[in-house]
C-alpha cells in the first residue's frame, strides 16, 4: 500500500503527519510512505530525519496587511500557486498512492485536492478548534475529516463526513509517575510550576514567569519551578534571575534555555504554564495537568486562543490573553492555585475529561474506510 501525505510549515502539521505515519506503519508494516512539502519549511528537515521520502512543492501564504514587501511576497505567493496543480499532479502520477492524507498547512491544498480531483481516497486531519484556511477548502473534496476537538466542527460546512480522533500524544509522555519525575529532577513532594514558551520561547511568558520566580523565592513558598526561557531569553533570562537573586538551579529550581526531557517536567508538574498550540493541549489532557494558558496573538485566525478556551471552557484551565497579562494578575492566579489543592485537583479531573484516549484507533478507523474505498 502506498500512502501520500501532505503538511508542513510548522511542528503543529508536521508531527501529527508523522504519527499517523507511524499508526499506519503499525497495522501496515510494508506500506510505502512519500511526503510532500516545501523545500523551506521545517519538513524539509524533520521529514527525512524521521526515515521518510520527501517530495517539493513551492507554495506561500497570502498577506493580507499592504505593504511594499507584502505585495512581492503575494506576487510571488501567485506565481507558485499557479505552478502548484501541475507539480502536485506530476508528484501524484510518479507515486501512485493508494489514499492521501493532509496534515494542514499551505502544502496540503494543491496536493489533496489534487489527490481527490484524481479519485484518490482522500482525508484531512485538523489540529486546531478553529480550523485553518487550507483544512476548511478541503473539507469539502475530502472524503473524511478528523477532527482533534468536537468545537471545530461549527467552522466546517455542513454535511462534512468527520471523526473526533483527538491528536495523537508522544507514548514516552505517559510512561513516568509523578513520584518517578520528581527524583530523577531532585525535587521533593512540593508544588511543582512548569512554564515554557516552545523552543523559540516567548517574550510575555518569560517577563511574567521571572516575576513569579521572584515573589515565591523572596516569600520562601514551598514551590519546585522548572522554566524553559527558549531562544529569545537566551540573553535577558538569565540576566534578570541574576539580578533578582534567583539561582538557575538548585534543589527546587530548574532554568533552562530548552527543555529536553519534557516527559519528566511534565510528570512532575502539578500546574503547567504555556502557549496553547494544539499539542501542548493535547498533552496536558492525556496527563490531566491543571495549566495557566496564553494563547499566541500572532497565529492564524488566532487559533490558540480557540484552543484554549476549550480548556478553559471546561474548567480545566485558567486562559489569559496576552493582552491582559500583568506581573499582579499571573501571581495572584499561580498563588490561588498554590492554596487551593482541591480547585487544583478538579482541573486536573476535568483536563483529563477532555483526553482522547483511542486516538490511534479512531486514526486507523478512519484509514481503514480509506484503504477499503481504494479497492
Amino acid at each position: 500500500m502506498k500512502v501520500l501525505l501532505a503538511g508542513g510549515g510548522t511542528g503543529g502539521h508536521i508531527n501529527p503527519a508523522l504519527a499517523i505515519a507511524g499508526i499506519i506503519k503499525e497495522h501496515v508494516p510494508d506500506a510505502e510512505f512519500l511526503f510532500a512539502g516545501t523545500p523551506n519549511g521545517m519538513e524539509a528537515k524533520l521529514i527525512p530525519q524521521a526515515g521518510y521520502r520527501i517530495e517539493f512543492i513551492k507554495v506561500a501564504g497570502f498577506q493580507r496587511k499592504i505593504s511594499l514587501e507584502n505585495i512581492g511576497r503575494n506576487i510571488k505567493a501567485l506565481y507558485y500557486l499557479a505552478g502548484s496543480g501541475h507539480r502536485a499532479k506530476q508528484i501524484i502520477q510518479e507515486f501512485q498512492p493508494d489514499i492521501a492524507i493532509g496534515t494542514g498547512g499551505y502544502v496540503a491544498g494543491p496536493v489533496i485536492r489534487m489527490a481527490a480531483k484524481m479519485g484518490i481516497p482522500s482525508a484531512i486531519h485538523e489540529q486546531n478548534a478553529y480550523p485553518g484556511v487550507t483544512n476548511k477548502l478541503l473539507a469539502k473534496e475530502v472524503d473524511h475529516v478528523m477532527l482533534t476537538v468536537e468545537d471545530a466542527l461549527k467552522y466546517f460546512e455542513e454535511g462534512i463526513q468527520y471523526t473526533v480522533t483527538g491528536l495523537p500524544v508522544r507514548a514516552e509522555l505517559t510512561k513516568k509517575t509523578k513520584s518517578q519525575a520528581r527524583a530523577e529532577l531532585g525535587f521533593n513532594d512540593d508544588f511543582c510550576i512548569l512554564s515554557f514558551g516552545g523552543s523559540l520561547g516567548a517574550g510575555a511568558i518569560n517577563d511574567t514567569m521571572a516575576e513569579v520566580f521572584r515573589w515565591h523565592v523572596s516569600e520562601k513558598l514551598k514551590i519546585n519551578h522548572i522554566h524553559g526561557y527558549g531562544g529569545m531569553g537566551k540573553d535577558t533570562f538569565p540576566a534578570k534571575m541574576k539580578e533578582y537573586g534567583v539561582p538557575l538551579k538548585n534543589k527546587r529550581i530548574r532554568i533552562t534555555e530548552y527543555i529536553n526531557d519534557m516527559d519528566t517536567c511534565m510528570a512532575a508538574a502539578d500546574l503547567v504554564v504555556c502557549r496553547s498550540g494544539a499539542n501542548a493541549l493535547a498533552e496536558l489532557e492525556m496527563l490531566g495537568k491543571p495549566s495557566i494558558l496564553i494563547p499566541s496573538p500572532i497565529v492564524a485566525g488566532n487559533h490558540q486562543y480557540h484552543n484554549a478556551m476549550v480548556l478553559g471552557n471546561a474548567g480545566a484551565a485558567v486562559v489569559i490573553e496576552q493582552k491582559n497579562i500583568t506581573n499582579e494578575k499571573m501571581i495572584a492566579e499561580v498563588d490561588k492555585l498554590y492554596r487551593n489543592p482541591d480547585k487544583l485537583q478538579n482541573m486536573a479531573k476535568n483536563a483529563a475529561a477532555l483526553a482522547v484516549r483511542d486516538t490511534e484507533d479512531r486514526i486507523w478507523g478512519v484509514i481503514e474506510n480509506l484503504i477499503r474505498k481504494s479497492k
